[in-house]
Protein backbone atom coordinates (compact mmCIF):
# COMPACT_ATOMS: atom_id res chain seq x y z
CA UNK A 1 0.00 0.00 0.00
CA UNK A 2 1.56 3.47 -1.29
CA UNK A 3 0.42 6.62 0.47
CA UNK A 4 1.46 10.16 -0.82
CA UNK A 5 4.39 11.72 0.80
CA UNK A 6 2.82 14.06 3.57
CA UNK A 7 -0.29 12.39 3.66
CA UNK A 8 -2.40 12.59 6.78
CA UNK A 9 -4.21 9.07 7.58
CA UNK A 10 -8.21 9.12 7.79
CA UNK A 11 -9.74 6.78 10.75
CA UNK A 12 -12.49 5.78 8.53
CA UNK A 13 -12.31 5.39 4.88
CA UNK A 14 -8.70 4.29 4.96
CA UNK A 15 -8.97 1.19 7.12
CA UNK A 16 -12.79 0.66 6.43
CA UNK A 17 -13.30 1.32 2.61
CA UNK A 18 -16.61 -0.73 2.51
CA UNK A 19 -18.05 0.49 5.46
CA UNK A 20 -17.14 4.44 4.57
CA UNK A 21 -18.87 3.25 0.89
CA UNK A 22 -22.53 2.27 3.05
CA UNK A 23 -22.14 5.89 4.93
CA UNK A 24 -21.55 7.69 1.41
CA UNK A 25 -24.28 6.19 0.23
CA UNK A 26 -26.57 6.83 3.62
CA UNK A 27 -25.68 10.46 3.73
CA UNK A 28 -27.71 13.41 1.94
CA UNK A 29 -30.54 11.05 1.49
CA UNK A 30 -32.83 14.18 0.04
CA UNK A 31 -30.11 15.77 -1.98
CA UNK A 32 -29.29 18.46 -0.49
CA UNK A 33 -25.92 19.64 -0.61
CA UNK A 34 -25.11 19.20 -4.74
CA UNK A 35 -27.87 22.25 -5.24
CA UNK A 36 -26.23 24.25 -2.88
CA UNK A 37 -23.31 23.86 -3.69
CA UNK A 38 -24.52 24.74 -7.92
CA UNK A 39 -26.15 27.47 -6.58
CA UNK A 40 -22.76 29.37 -5.30
CA UNK A 41 -20.81 28.14 -8.30
CA UNK A 42 -21.67 25.57 -10.98
CA UNK A 43 -19.24 23.45 -12.63
CA UNK A 44 -21.13 22.72 -15.93
CA UNK A 45 -18.16 23.10 -18.30
CA UNK A 46 -15.74 23.58 -15.72
CA UNK A 47 -12.56 22.07 -14.51
CA UNK A 48 -13.09 20.28 -11.38
CA UNK A 49 -10.19 19.27 -8.76
CA UNK A 50 -11.90 16.45 -5.81
CA UNK A 51 -9.28 16.65 -3.17
CA UNK A 52 -9.42 13.71 -0.87
CA UNK A 53 -11.74 11.72 -3.09
CA UNK A 54 -11.06 8.39 -2.00
CA UNK A 55 -12.47 5.61 -3.77
CA UNK A 56 -14.12 8.49 -5.92
CA UNK A 57 -17.54 8.06 -5.09
CA UNK A 58 -18.61 11.74 -6.08
CA UNK A 59 -16.41 11.85 -9.29
CA UNK A 60 -19.29 10.26 -11.68
CA UNK A 61 -21.49 12.91 -10.71
CA UNK A 62 -19.41 15.93 -11.22
CA UNK A 63 -18.35 14.38 -14.45
CA UNK A 64 -21.86 13.99 -15.76
CA UNK A 65 -21.93 17.73 -16.33
CA UNK A 66 -18.31 19.46 -15.62
CA UNK A 67 -16.05 19.55 -18.23
CA UNK A 68 -12.94 17.96 -16.39
CA UNK A 69 -12.59 16.48 -13.01
CA UNK A 70 -9.29 15.62 -11.47
CA UNK A 71 -9.53 13.45 -7.92
CA UNK A 72 -6.61 13.83 -5.38
CA UNK A 73 -6.25 10.76 -3.39
CA UNK A 74 -3.16 10.14 -0.97
CA UNK A 75 -4.29 6.49 -0.26
CA UNK A 76 -2.49 4.44 -3.28
CA UNK A 77 -5.56 1.26 -3.02
CA UNK A 78 -8.22 4.18 -2.75
CA UNK A 79 -6.66 6.02 -5.82
CA UNK A 80 -7.13 2.89 -7.35
CA UNK A 81 -10.27 1.91 -6.61
CA UNK A 82 -11.24 6.03 -7.98
CA UNK A 83 -9.54 5.00 -11.29
CA UNK A 84 -11.79 1.36 -11.58
CA UNK A 85 -14.88 3.30 -10.93
CA UNK A 86 -14.31 6.01 -13.53
CA UNK A 87 -12.67 3.75 -16.28
CA UNK A 88 -15.54 4.83 -18.68
CA UNK A 89 -15.30 8.05 -18.00
CA UNK A 90 -13.51 9.78 -20.22
CA UNK A 91 -13.17 13.28 -18.81
CA UNK A 92 -11.98 11.82 -15.37
CA UNK A 93 -8.34 11.71 -14.23
CA UNK A 94 -7.24 10.18 -10.37
CA UNK A 95 -3.77 11.00 -9.42
CA UNK A 96 -1.80 10.14 -6.09
CA UNK A 97 -1.30 13.14 -4.01
CA UNK A 98 -2.05 15.52 -1.12
CA UNK A 99 -3.66 18.40 0.07
CA UNK A 100 -0.43 20.33 0.54
CA UNK A 101 1.04 19.37 -2.57
CA UNK A 102 -1.53 19.29 -5.54
CA UNK A 103 0.11 17.76 -8.89
CA UNK A 104 -1.37 20.39 -10.58
CA UNK A 105 -0.36 23.13 -12.37
CA UNK A 106 -0.67 26.99 -11.16
CA UNK A 107 -3.89 28.75 -12.15
CA UNK A 108 -5.54 25.38 -13.76
CA UNK A 109 -9.04 25.12 -11.22
CA UNK A 110 -12.14 26.57 -11.63
CA UNK A 111 -14.16 24.48 -9.07
CA UNK A 112 -12.70 22.47 -5.75
CA UNK A 113 -14.64 20.28 -3.73
CA UNK A 114 -13.07 18.66 -0.61
CA UNK A 115 -15.93 16.58 1.37
CA UNK A 116 -14.85 15.72 4.84
CA UNK A 117 -10.75 15.74 3.85
CA UNK A 118 -8.42 17.37 4.96
CA UNK A 119 -9.63 21.01 5.12
CA UNK A 120 -10.69 20.84 8.77
CA UNK A 121 -9.97 24.38 10.13
CA UNK A 122 -6.72 25.16 12.03
CA UNK A 123 -3.93 22.92 10.58
CA UNK A 124 -4.97 23.32 6.83
CA UNK A 125 -3.37 26.15 5.67
CA UNK A 126 -0.38 24.32 3.79
CA UNK A 127 -3.33 23.10 1.25
CA UNK A 128 -4.90 26.38 1.46
CA UNK A 129 -1.61 28.10 0.20
CA UNK A 130 -1.93 25.39 -2.27
CA UNK A 131 -5.39 26.27 -3.55
CA UNK A 132 -4.12 29.90 -4.11
CA UNK A 133 -1.73 28.72 -6.39
CA UNK A 134 -3.78 26.18 -8.41
CA UNK A 135 -7.40 28.20 -8.34
CA UNK A 136 -8.10 30.28 -11.43
CA UNK A 137 -9.55 33.70 -10.69
CA UNK A 138 -13.26 33.66 -10.12
CA UNK A 139 -12.77 30.10 -9.17
CA UNK A 140 -14.72 28.86 -6.53
CA UNK A 141 -13.57 26.31 -3.83
CA UNK A 142 -15.54 24.09 -1.68
CA UNK A 143 -15.15 22.49 1.45
CA UNK A 144 -18.07 20.41 3.08
CA UNK A 145 -17.45 19.54 7.37
CA UNK A 146 -19.10 18.86 10.05
CA UNK A 147 -21.37 21.73 12.09
CA UNK A 148 -20.26 20.23 15.73
CA UNK A 149 -22.65 23.33 17.09
CA UNK A 150 -26.01 21.84 16.38
CA UNK A 151 -28.09 18.40 15.19
CA UNK A 152 -27.99 15.33 16.70
CA UNK A 153 -24.88 14.38 14.79
CA UNK A 154 -23.25 17.46 15.54
CA UNK A 155 -24.01 16.60 19.66
CA UNK A 156 -22.44 13.45 19.45
CA UNK A 157 -19.33 15.02 17.26
CA UNK A 158 -18.83 18.04 19.77
CA UNK A 159 -18.95 15.60 22.79
CA UNK A 160 -16.48 13.11 21.04
CA UNK A 161 -14.15 15.25 19.64
CA UNK A 162 -14.11 18.00 22.36
CA UNK A 163 -10.56 19.44 21.02
CA UNK A 164 -12.54 20.56 17.64
CA UNK A 165 -14.78 23.67 18.95
CA UNK A 166 -17.43 24.88 16.28
CA UNK A 167 -16.95 28.36 17.22
CA UNK A 168 -12.98 28.19 16.56
CA UNK A 169 -13.29 26.63 13.16
CA UNK A 170 -15.93 29.48 11.85
CA UNK A 171 -13.79 31.97 13.16
CA UNK A 172 -10.78 30.54 10.90
CA UNK A 173 -12.51 30.14 8.32
CA UNK A 174 -14.75 33.59 8.34
CA UNK A 175 -11.42 35.10 8.87
CA UNK A 176 -9.91 33.91 5.94
CA UNK A 177 -12.51 35.34 3.53
CA UNK A 178 -14.58 31.85 3.16
CA UNK A 179 -18.68 32.12 3.93
CA UNK A 180 -20.64 29.55 5.98
CA UNK A 181 -23.68 27.89 4.15
CA UNK A 182 -25.39 26.07 7.05
CA UNK A 183 -27.30 22.91 5.92
CA UNK A 184 -29.45 20.06 7.02
CA UNK A 185 -29.03 16.65 5.19
CA UNK A 186 -28.69 13.66 7.45
CA UNK A 187 -28.03 9.96 7.42
CA UNK A 188 -30.49 7.79 6.19
CA UNK A 189 -29.71 3.43 6.12
CA UNK A 190 -31.19 0.61 4.63
CA UNK A 191 -30.47 -1.36 7.74
CA UNK A 192 -30.29 -0.61 11.46
CA UNK A 193 -26.99 -2.50 11.29
CA UNK A 194 -25.24 -0.73 8.75
CA UNK A 195 -25.84 2.44 10.76
CA UNK A 196 -24.09 0.82 13.75
CA UNK A 197 -21.28 -0.42 11.56
CA UNK A 198 -20.72 3.35 10.44
CA UNK A 199 -20.73 5.01 14.15
CA UNK A 200 -18.36 2.25 14.68
CA UNK A 201 -15.26 3.89 12.32
CA UNK A 202 -16.85 7.82 13.15
CA UNK A 203 -16.00 6.91 16.85
CA UNK A 204 -13.81 5.65 19.12
CA UNK A 205 -15.31 2.53 20.40
CA UNK A 206 -16.27 3.45 23.67
CA UNK A 207 -18.15 6.50 22.00
CA UNK A 208 -19.71 4.61 19.60
CA UNK A 209 -21.05 2.26 21.73
CA UNK A 210 -22.42 5.11 23.76
CA UNK A 211 -23.54 6.56 21.10
CA UNK A 212 -25.84 3.00 19.68
CA UNK A 213 -27.46 2.50 22.73
CA UNK A 214 -29.02 6.27 23.02
CA UNK A 215 -30.36 6.10 19.51
CA UNK A 216 -32.73 4.22 18.24
CA UNK A 217 -33.87 3.52 14.51
CA UNK A 218 -32.20 3.69 10.22
CA UNK A 219 -31.86 7.84 10.33
CA UNK A 220 -30.34 10.67 11.73
CA UNK A 221 -30.21 14.07 11.43
CA UNK A 222 -26.57 15.85 10.73
CA UNK A 223 -25.78 19.49 10.40
CA UNK A 224 -23.01 20.72 8.19
CA UNK A 225 -21.06 23.70 7.11
CA UNK A 226 -20.60 24.38 3.24
CA UNK A 227 -17.69 26.67 3.22
CA UNK A 228 -17.17 28.77 0.02
CA UNK A 229 -15.03 30.99 -1.25
CA UNK A 230 -14.32 32.84 -4.58
CA UNK A 231 -10.55 33.74 -5.89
Amino acid sequence: MSIADGGIPSPNIWHHPKVYEVENRAVDPDGVIEPAMRAIRDWAGATLLDIGCGTGFHLPMFAATAGRVIGIEPHGALADAAKRRTKDLPNVEVRQGTAQRLPVPDSSVDVMHARWAYFFGPGCEPGLAELDRVMRRGGTAFVIDNDGSRSTFGRWFAESYPKIKAADVETFWTARGWQRTPLDMGWRFERREDLEAVIRIEFTPADAERIIASHSGVEVDYAINLWSRTF
